[in-house]
Parts: C-alpha cells; sequence; structure tokens
C-alpha cells in the first residue's frame, strides 16, 4: 500500500468516527487497534498500543496540566471568582459598554489563574450576561467578548493545552507558556478597544445607566482585596519558572497550592467545595489523558505506514517557498478548528507539522503561539466550536444559535489579525521568554 493509499485510510477512518459523534479517544484508540494489526504486526503491534498508552499518560512532562485545572476548579468552586467579578464592577465605570469591559478585564484576570477555557466562559456568562441583557445590551455586545476572552484563556498561561502542545511537539514548555503572554493581553486590548469604538458609534447596543457611585477607598478596596491575591498567584508561576527557581510542573503544583492557601484565607474553602474541585479536576484531566493515549501510537502508525515521510518528503521536495507552506499550514488548522476539538487537531496535525518546521529552521516558539491562535480561534469558528456550545447553554432561549455565531464574528477576525501580527513580527511572541530566560 502507497503512503498516500495508507493516508486517506486512515485519515478516511478517523474523520468517518468523529463526523457520526464517536467522542475523539474513542476515534483514536479504533485507529490505533486497525493500523497495529495492519501496519504493526498483529499481535505484537497491539502491545506495542498497550506500551505507548502507558508512556504517554506517564510522562512527567504532562503533570503541570491537573495542577492549572485544579487552579480554576478552586476558583470558581469557592466563589471567589465571583468577588473578583463585583470588584472589577465597582472600579470600572463612566466607560461605554462598562460590564462588556468588565467581562473582557476579568476574564484576562481570570485567564492567568485558570487553565479552563470552558469553564471561564460559563462562570461569565451564567453571571454577567443575564444583567447586561436586562439592562438593553444588544445580545451581540453582550455575548462576544464574554465568548472571546474565554478563548484568550488558551494564550496565557497557566493553560493546559500549551503544556499539552509543548510535550507532543517537544517544544519547551516555560518558553511557550510565556510566548502566549504577551498576544494574549494585546488581544485582550483590542477587544476593550473594539467594544468602546462600536458602543461610541452606536450607544442602543449598550446603553447607559445610573449606577450608585462608589468613591475613595471603598471603591478600590475589593479591587485591593480580591484581586490583587489572585494577581499574585500568575506571578508566583511565572516568576518561579523563569528565575529558574522551580519546573514547569513544580511552578503549576506551587499555583495551584497558593490559590487553596488564598482561598483558605478568604474562608471560602470548605471540604466540600475542596472535593468538587478535585472531582472536577480529575473529570477534565481524565479525558485529556485518554485521549493522549493515542496520541503516540498514532503518530508512530502513521511513520510506519509511510504516510509521514512521504507527506513531509512531498512538500520539501515541491520548491514551495517557507510562507506559503507556513500559510497552508494556518490554514489547515483554521479549517479543521470549524469541526474538531483541539487535542483532535494537535494528534491529527503534529506529526506532520513538527518536521517541516525543523525543515524550514522555523522558531518552535513563534510557530507554536500561531499554533495556539488556529487553536483558539477553532473555539469560536461555527459549526463546532466548543464555547459557541458553552454560550447557547447559559444563554436564554429566545436567543438564536446563529446570533450566537454571529457575536463571535468580530473577535474570530481579531484572532486572525493577531495571527498575521505574530506571523510577520515574530518578536511579539518570542521577544517575552527571550528577555525573560536570558535573566
Amino acid at each position: 500500500m502507497s503512503w498516500w493509499e495508507s493516508l486517506t485510510l486512515l485519515f478516511g477512518l478517523l474523520s468517518v468516527l468523529l463526523l457520526v459523534g464517536v467522542p475523539a479517544g474513542f476515534a483514536f484508540l479504533a485507529i490505533n487497534l486497525v493500523g497495529a494489526l495492519v501496519y504493526l504486526g498483529g499481535t505484537p503491534g497491539l502491545m506495542m498500543v498497550v506500551r505507548n498508552g502507558v508512556a504517554s499518560v506517564t510522562s512527567f512532562s504532562l503533570t503541570p496540566i491537573p495542577f492549572f485545572l485544579l487552579m480554576g476548579e478552586v476558583l470558581f468552586h469557592t466563589g471567589l471568582a465571583m468577588k473578583a467579578i463585583d470588584a472589577f464592577d465597582r472600579a470600572v465605570r463612566r466607560v461605554p459598554a462598562r460590564l462588556s469591559i468588565v467581562a473582557v478585564v476579568a476574564g484576562t484576570v481570570f485567564s492567568a489563574i485558570s487553565g479552563a477555557t470552558v469553564a471561564t466562559t460559563a462562570l461569565l456568562g451564567s453571571l454577567l450576561l443575564p444583567e447586561m441583557l436586562r439592562r438593553g445590551y444588544h445580545p451581540r455586545m453582550a455575548m462576544g467578548p464574554i465568548m472571546a476572552i474565554g478563548a484568550v484563556d488558551m494564550l496565557i498561561p497557566p493553560s493546559a493545552l500549551t503544556v499539552l502542545l509543548g510535550s507532543l511537539a517537544n517544544i519547551s514548555i516555560s518558553g511557550l507558556l510565556l510566548a502566549g503572554v504577551l498576544p494574549g493581553l494585546l488581544l485582550s486590548a483590542i477587544f476593550v478597544l473594539y467594544i468602546v469604538v462600536r458602543a461610541k458609534m452606536n450607544p442602543e447596543l449598550a446603553p447607559s445607566f445610573v449606577r450608585e457611585e462608589v468613591a475613595g477607598w471603598e471603591r478600590w478596596r475589593p479591587l485591593v482585596v480580591h484581586v490583587t491575591p489572585l494577581v499574585s498567584i500568575f506571578a508566583v508561576v511565572v516568576a518561579s519558572m523563569t528565575a529558574g527557581w522551580a519546573t514547569p510542573t513544580e511552578s503549576a503544583a506551587l499555583g495551584a497550592l497558593c490559590t487553596v492557601l488564598v482561598c483558605a484565607l478568604y474562608r471560602s474553602l470548605s471540604w466540600r467545595m475542596l472535593v468538587k474541585a478535585l472531582t472536577g479536576t480529575a473529570a477534565i484531566s481524565g479525558m485529556i489523558l485518554f485521549i493522549i493515549i493515542g496520541a503516540t501510537t498514532f503518530s508512530q502508525i502513521l511513520a510506519f505506514s509511510g504516510a509521514t515521510n512521504g507527506l513531509v518528503g512531498l512538500v520539501q521536495g515541491s520548491g514551495l517557498s517557507s510562507w506559503l507552506v507556513l500559510a497552508v499550514m494556518m490554514g489547515i488548522l483554521l479549517v479543521l478548528g470549524c469541526f474538531v476539538d483541539q487535542i483532535s487537531m494537535m494528534l491529527m496535525t503534529l506529526p506532520f507539522f513538527m518536521p517541516l518546521v525543523a525543515h524550514f529552521g522555523w522558531d518552535p516558539l513563534w510557530f507554536g503561539v500561531m499554533y495556539l491562535i488556529c487553536m483558539q480561534l477553532g473555539l469560536l469558528t461555527p459549526p463546532f466550536g466548543m464555547l459557541l456550545f458553552t454560550m447557547r447553554s447559559v444563554a436564554p432561549a429566545h436567543i438564536r444559535t446563529t446570533e450566537i455565531f454571529a457575536a463571535a464574528v468580530p473577535y474570530v477576525l481579531f484572532g486572525l489579525l493577531m495571527l498575521f501580527m505574530v506571523m510577520l513580527v515574530p518578536d511579539i511572541a518570542t521577544g517575552l521568554p527571550r528577555w525573560l530566560m536570558a535573566r
């Protein structure tokens, strides 16, 4: 069987399984079993699948994932996130579309202490969306910022998917975590600017309202009391990595410990809340690790079938410019993001993409950040963007699904703008980790 026939067979079967609704973990497991029988020598191949599965989930580089997820679970279950939202609500005033801006600012802070993208969108959507709609906000002005800032969670550390990408692509995890900070913050700033401009141009999108003004220290006290410790947790995680005091795993464990201690100091932590947070962390981590079980074997099957070398060799021998190849790769990711989840995207594309990254001599951090931006956009693009469905679950029934899709469109365009900015100015991604890691 030629390499292109093997490639068509493997990806054809995988696409069919995903399209009929088979969960990604089971789909990759089925493909691995078929591939082991066909390409890896039958029974010995099945034994290899088992060994690879054990090796993949016991990789030390993956241990930050449950710690990052635990930070977010503790934050949301203890109610500390809601106090932070109230603090931002007091501090931000006299600006157009104030609640939309509160959503962006609060979501940015949550991104810095939570590795749970969906949880951020669900929390902000359930708390802020009803109030925004009650005050006459246009549904798109209310829903768009909440979904958009939830997607930015993937770029700003701590991010479980960033750790996973670094592990699977053999990119420095600490470097990749730092590389997403500046693009993520720039996107948040662009969102705020867009919201202000849109509300200035058309005040009916976000009607102003009279609220009780709190002056002096009472205005800023909740921000200092409830938000400063959260930002400090982010500082501890980043500083411990960049200073060389701790590995990414140790930094993640330190961040989780600090989150638990902060919640305990605020007397927001109870055994019941802690059990719920640990249970949620275990459930999400188990789902991620189950999907990862198929990663190594799937890559090996592609290699044994000749599909990897065949496709990579075809691209390398085509004489295409590196910029054109890069554009095609990003286009593939953007299209896949419309139909499959982010982990499946990594498992399907990294075996082909990373050899090309090495061939063209691209900076892995630069490529990794562009990859993350494409995955982030996949959360917002119909028909299967995860955050679109999350918003559907918290939005009132009278809001049509097409309205939710439309609310995400401007922020998808801003994500594409950031992708081009990083592509043309690599220092946006590589400057911060290079500066911090060199100190």
